[in-house]
């Protein structure tokens, strides 16, 4: 090569390349939940075209609450939200504060084409398993609905039998906003169902931890026993049963026990 030749490639290199004038890399700054939540965002957008709806679908969100708590029926809720009338701030309810999910709620109801909210019974949570139960709600909330959907999407990682077809989103309730908004419209019926509860039997706590076998929860149930409003199936609750020498009865008696508000449907 010419010396001619030898500077002109030299000319030509990238700067970063030059002798003493290599970047030393920035330190990784971890991302933050707002950033991670825009990314997953992102690759479900991306990996639209892997699923099997179309344009004119007419799609329904479906969420669940009440799955793990030692009493009370479980929750679910199915959205069909409105292109025209969009909603901010949707998210997984357990990710907004109370006060942040009764506002969303009340716009979630003005705004959608359709909402409904169902439960499964305590009774039917002991009869059927906390699974089949929730399986159940889910397929009450969607049948319920007033617009009739063509696909529903179904947070977790399996769908309930239902007349029309379904897909089940993992994490979805932090990744579509209409399940994001079955999750809010199911969470907030849930919490306020405890609420009532509370009023009648004050000694559990159910205002504090909506039936979740907390510290207090279980110490309660230790202290004063089940009460009718309590999953039977549920070890905790079994175990303060025969703690209190209580023999559990079959369905005559647990069906004289259920409240008003069990195995309900709301729709608009």
């Amino acid at each position: 090569m010419t010396e001619g030749a030898i500077k002109r490639a030299r000319a030509k290199a990238p700067a970063s390349k030059a002798a003493g004038n290599v970047a030393k890399p920035s330190a990784a700054k971890a991302p933050s939940k707002a950033a991670e939540k825009r990314a997953a965002r992102q690759i479900w957008a991306e990996q639209a075209g892997l699923l099997f709806e179309s344009p004119d679908d007419i799609v329904c969100g479906v969420d669940e609450a009440g799955r793990g708590p030692l009493a009370g029926p479980v929750t679910a809720a199915a959205v069909i939200l409105d292109p025209a009338r969009p909603i901010a701030g949707l998210d997984d309810s357990k990710a907004l504060s109370a006060k942040a999910r009764e506002a969303l709620y009340d716009l979630i109801v003005e705004r959608s084409l359709a909402w409904c909210v169902a439960s499964a019974s305590v009774e039917e949570i002991d009869s059927l398993n906390i699974l089949h139960a929730t399986m159940l709600a889910m397929r009450r909330a969607v049948e319920g609905l007033g617009v009739t959907p063509t696909l529903a999407r179904i947070d977790g990682n399996r769908c309930p039998v239902l007349p029309v077809r379904s897909e089940a989103v993992i994490g979805g309730d932090a990744l579509v906003p209409s399940i994001s908004a079955a999750s809010i419209i199911a969470k907030v019926t849930r919490d306020r169902l405890l609420l009532e509860l509370h009023e009648a039997f004050p000694a559990y706590g159910f205002d504090a931890h909506a039936g979740y076998g907390t510290a207090r929860h279980l110490a309660a149930l230790r202290a004063h026993g089940p009460c009718v409003h309590h999953r039977r199936s549920f070890a905790p609750v079994r175990d303060a049963y025969a703690l209190h020498g209580r023999i559990l009865s079959g369905a005559a008696s647990a069906a004289s026990a259920a409240g008003p508000d069990d195995d309900t449907v709301t729709s608009a």
